[in-house]
């Protein structure tokens, strides 16, 4: 999703709640003076007046940064202000939780790597990587002017737990390098546990810069330093990964994130619906299996979250479970609506998409889910009962009568499901699948749904729809390849 403009009001809704974000911030970093000082923070403030000023405005600059760049970079952003509060709130965690692990463990354990970690399931990885160089900046400007030998009375209030100067480079470079070697490497993981392999791939690179950093001080004192280092450097990798694993599921469900492990989570075999779905609507959940394949395909072929694609798509019929033997790919033999009339049949038929999204939220899932359900079918025609209702009349019949309610898709993702859906189900009635047929069928589904203008609120462009076309086609065909006929032979075991 883009954003090219911000309307008057969100520019200055984004500005205050910026405001409001840095105050808090300036109160996260007065926290962490209170737990370096022990409690005496005034006296210790009063005797580092122009310490306390060069990191509050430092501070302020940043946040000055963070806004200019997602102002030029990523509007959409500052229009979800949700979005900016769970940045700033994630950075607090982070500052404090450093500051305090530092101050009773030791500055080579503190979680330096769970902030770029964390950003990186929570944003596209630019603007992690930028995100991390901002923390890093933040963490580096405190302990260097408020929590370092630059401090007035560093014996009398910070005592040993004050960061030395060699420490705060040492932690810069691990944030920044091992932050953003660590965002790239998390893009392969896809299940939780799978981040303790990147914690021990990223105590490499941790230990190496430590121990590098100090190699001066190691010399004039004594080798048993290098032992020290490359435990704490191991603490600080485990730290991060745990504070990961603990606080990126809250985030999860108090800023309804769908990171690639929910999503995983949610298209299981053990997710409620999902189950309900295999037990009760098979047919359906077959459907939804291959629609899902589709998606996640041809998400990936035009840029679109293919994840996000593929768990949508598993849910995009889920409403089928209201009356699942009313849908063909749940009938065995004989068809229910031959006893309905059709108005009957395409209030049963349409309402499919209305009962998904309301499963959905009752379910806490994703509104996401809810809009692909009740989106996936836009404003089409359900033709095979209009047909039948043109038959038994007289006259001609309001098409919309026979319609589903809509709304059309407002994503590239609700497009690209809307038009895998369709493929899938009519390729599975044809009886001639080849190449040919399929191209030519999934052609015309596409067609038919620009004339009728199904795609004109979701932003997707004549050449993506062209690509998603291509996509389905070649994906069909591996689907509903042609298969050797076997020989009519009977064999018997020779005795």
């Amino acid at each position: 999703m883009t954003k090219s403009k911000l309307s008057n009001k969100e520019i200055a809704l984004s500005i205050l709640i910026f405001i409001v974000c840095q105050i808090l911030l300036l109160v996260a970093l007065f926290i962490m003076l209170v737990i370096n000082t022990n409690g005496n923070v005034i006296p210790f403030i009063i005797g580092n007046v122009n310490n306390v000023i060069t990191v509050a405005v430092a501070s302020v600059i940043l946040t000055f940064i963070v806004y200019i760049y997602f102002f030029m970079e990523n509007k959409v952003i500052l229009a979800s202000y949700g979005k900016i509060f769970e940045i700033f709130l994630l950075l607090y965690f982070a500052l404090i939780a450093t500051d305090v692990i530092g101050y009773y463990v030791g500055s080579s354990a503190r979680p330096l790597l769970f902030f770029p970690l964390i950003m990186t399931m929570l944003f596209k990885h630019r603007n992690a990587i930028f995100l991390t160089f901002i923390y890093g900046l933040q963490v580096f400007i405190f302990n260097r002017f408020l929590n370092s030998d630059m401090a007035i009375g560093v014996s009398e209030f910070l005592g040993s737990h004050a960061i030395g100067t060699i420490d705060g480079f040492s932690g810069l470079l691990v944030m920044i390098c091992g932050g953003i070697l660590g965002i790239f490497l998390l893009r392969g993981i896809k299940t939780r546990m799978g981040t303790v392999v990147v914690a021990l791939v990223l105590f490499i690179p941790t230990v190496i810069i430590n121990i590098v950093m100090q190699l001066s001080n190691i010399v004039e004192q004594d080798l048993f330093r290098l032992v020290e280092l490359a435990i704490f450097s191991m603490l600080d990798c485990i730290f991060s990964v745990l504070l990961f694993l603990l606080i990126l599921p809250i985030i999860e469900v108090i800023f309804s994130e769908l990171t690639p492990f929910r999503l995983r989570e949610l298209t299981s075999d053990n997710a409620k619906l999902i189950k309900k779905m295999k037990q009760q609507a098979l047919g359906t959940y077959n459907h939804c299996v291959v629609v899902a394949q589709l998606a996640e395909a041809c998400a990936s072929a035009i840029d679109e979250d293919p994840e996000l694609a593929r768990a949508a798509a598993y849910y995009h019929d889920i409403g089928k479970l209201k009356n699942p033997e009313m849908f063909a790919e749940n009938q065995s033999e004989y068809d229910l609506h031959k006893e309905l009339t059709p108005e009957l049949s395409v209030d049963i038929i349409r309402s499919h998409a209305r009962e998904g999204a309301k499963l959905i939220r009752k379910n806490k899932l994703p509104e996401f889910f809810a809009d692909i359900a009740i989106q996936h079918h836009g404003t089409l025609p359900i033709k095979y009962f209009y047909a039948k209702a043109l038959k038994m009349s007289d006259g001609e019949l309001n098409v919309g009568n026979y319609s589903y309610a809509g709304p059309t898709p407002t994503s590239k993702i609700a497009a690209i499901i809307m038009i895998a859906d369709a493929s899938e189900a009519a390729a599975r009635s044809l009886s001639d699948r080849s190449a040919d047929k399929v191209a030519s069928l999934v052609g015309s589904i596409v067609e038919e749904r620009m004339n009728l203008e199904q795609f004109v609120d979701c932003n997707i462009t004549l050449r993506e729809l062209n690509v998603v076309t291509q996509t389905v086609i070649n994906q069909l065909a591996g689907v509903y390849h042609s298969r050797v006929k076997y020989p009519k032979l009977v064999l018997s075991k020779n005795k």
